[in-house]
């Protein structure tokens, strides 16, 4: 049986999904905060929260986020979901090194 071996993590901080949507989706579209809340239907104080990358990129925001700028959630998630992996990574890395690796027989 061959063995697969996960790729090392990147060593720069993946981008958070609010950076992309405050740098690059919102001047394109020149819309208000306010405005996006509007359309996407969610709160200002949440989309907001999002853009300042204080607040992560929920399933359902991904929804949202998926068909407002008609690229699917799996685009959002994936970028939040690689961004909380890396943070995890390294605020665990000690205490990860400690736990025992086992292979299948």
């Amino acid at each position: 049986m061959p063995e697969y071996s996960a790729k090392q993590p990147p060593r720069m901080e993946p981008t958070h999904p609010g950076a992309i949507l405050r740098e690059d989706v919102l001047p394109a579209l020149n819309l208000t905060v306010s405005e996006t809340a509007r359309q996407l239907g969610v709160s200002r104080q949440m989309l907001h929260s999002i853009l300042a990358e204080r607040s992560a990129v929920s399933p359902e925001v991904a929804v949202r986020l998926g068909r407002f700028c008609g690229n699917g959630a799996g685009f959002w998630l994936r970028m939040q979901t690689a961004h909380d992996l890396w943070h995890a990574e390294r605020k665990l890395r000690d205490e990860i090194r400690k736990i025992p690796e086992h292979t299948a027989a």
